[in-house]
């Protein structure tokens, strides 16, 4: 194996098991931060290491092992913790014990929830969950984010002191306080899978990296809690999104919007697995959450092998149960598009129109994108070309700039 050939296989190693191993480390140390440093070390000794000797056969206990030895030296520096030096070293007395995988999932479902702490702001989460959970660099964060690298690397950094400052326990919490606890890991990850879905800026309609790593993120989180409702929701819903990314760009990376896809491009595996685990969600019972409500829209979607066969009065139906659970002017303003399809273009206006007085849509370019759209509709077309040309001028993405002004120009 060349050099290059054990630098990319070090890539792929790292990507798989950086969760695991700074999950394991968390829980010995008490601190994300500190884990993180301990993985990054062992990274190190395996780029130094590994294109000599080769990849290991077990690299993710390869990887612990050296973790776990600078462990070791870390604490001999710290009188304070002597007894955790005990442990350590038991633990690396003959040869390395085979992993437990209760104990991996219990460490991953942990780092899950530290890493989503609400103690935390939203930036915080969302960068925190990507660097320990999704193994991407501060550099990829960035970048995907569109975000300057100091800036990223500022927010883990605070988030990490934050952790530690306030002794967040390294657990999951039970009863009540696991509610409000998992709908922020939740909200990080979908708010992930939307930003790769339709970036917020830049030149890109979609950065489909992140919807994989979102994905990758909540399939894990299904796998660690399987009798979440909403955590299959939430992943049926991604899955089912993520059947029709290559249909909703075209040749020149251009946006193509859902009635025009070429639904024979849907990726038909995808969206098997999207209904395989929204059935999961109905089959534990209980009100469909908010994820679970979008999940069975999508689905309806999915179902619907030509635009014209979209059961949009089901649609309109489930959006109004999203709108009594969420009470959001969104999904207020998704129920007008519903309801315009399933029952006429001035129905829909009329909900439209009394969203726009509400000051969380104040900025929103969809708000003016869906009123334009339904005043054509209508006929209303110097009306609808200013508000596509409006939309276009609150949206930060130029390719979604790009066809609000084509569709003012068509108007």
């Amino acid at each position: 194996m060349t050099g290059s050939d054990t630098h990319r296989a070090i890539e792929a190693v790292w990507r798989i098991e950086a969760a695991r191993l700074i999950a394991g480390l968390a829980r010995m140390m008490r601190d994300v931060g500190v884990a993180e440093e301990l993985a990054q070390d062992a990274l190190v000794a395996a780029l130094e290491q590994w294109p000599a000797s080769g990849v290991p056969r077990n690299p993710g206990a390869w990887l612990m092992t050296v973790a776990k030895r600078r462990a070791v030296d870390m604490v001999r520096r710290n009188e304070r913790f002597e007894r955790k030096l005990v442990e350590l070293g038991r633990e690396l007395e003959d040869e390395e014990p085979p992993p437990d995988p209760d104990e991996i999932e219990d460490d991953l479902l942990r780092l899950v929830f530290t890493a989503c702490h609400p103690v935390l702001s939203t930036e915080a989460r969302v960068a925190m969950t990507l660097r320990v959970l999704g193994g991407l660099t501060t550099d990829e964060i960035a970048r995907a984010f569109l975000v300057a690298e100091p800036t990223v690397a500022q927010r883990i950094v605070r988030a990490k002191r934050t952790l530690a400052d306030k002794r967040v326990p390294f657990e999951v919490p039970q009863g009540e306080e696991l509610a409000g606890r998992l709908s922020s890991v939740l909200e990080v990850i979908y708010l992930i899978f939307n930003e790769g879905y339709s970036a917020t800026a830049g030149d890109d309609w979609m950065r489909p990296g992140l919807c994989e790593d979102a994905l990758r993120l909540g399939r894990v989180l299904a796998g660690l809690m399987p009798k979440e409702p909403e955590v299959h929701g939430l992943v049926a819903l991604m899955e089912i999104q993520a059947s029709r990314a290559g249909a909703r760009v075209g040749p020149s990376g251009e946006p193509i919007l859902l009635l025009e896809q070429n639904r024979a491009r849907w990726d038909r595996l995808l969206i098997g697995r999207g209904l395989a685990a929204l059935e999961r969600a109905e089959e534990l019972g209980g009100t469909l959450g908010p994820y679970a409500l979008q999940a069975a829209i999508a689905a309806c979607h999915a179902r619907a092998l030509t635009p014209e066969e979209t059961d949009w009065r089901r649609i309109a139906t489930l959006y109004e149960a999203l709108a009594r659970l969420s009470r959001s002017p969104v999904v207020e303003l998704n129920r007008a598009v519903a309801l315009a399809m399933a029952y006429g273009p001035a129905v829909g206006l009329e909900l439209a129109d009394q969203l726009v007085s509400e000051p969380a849509l104040k900025g929103y370019h969809l708000l003016p994108s869906v009123r334009g759209d339904l005043l054509a509709k209508l006929g209303r077309t110097a009306e609808a070309r200013a508000e596509f040309e409006r939309a276009a001028a609150l949206t930060r993405n130029e390719r979604e700039r790009a066809l609000l002004l084509e569709r003012a120009a068509a108007c």
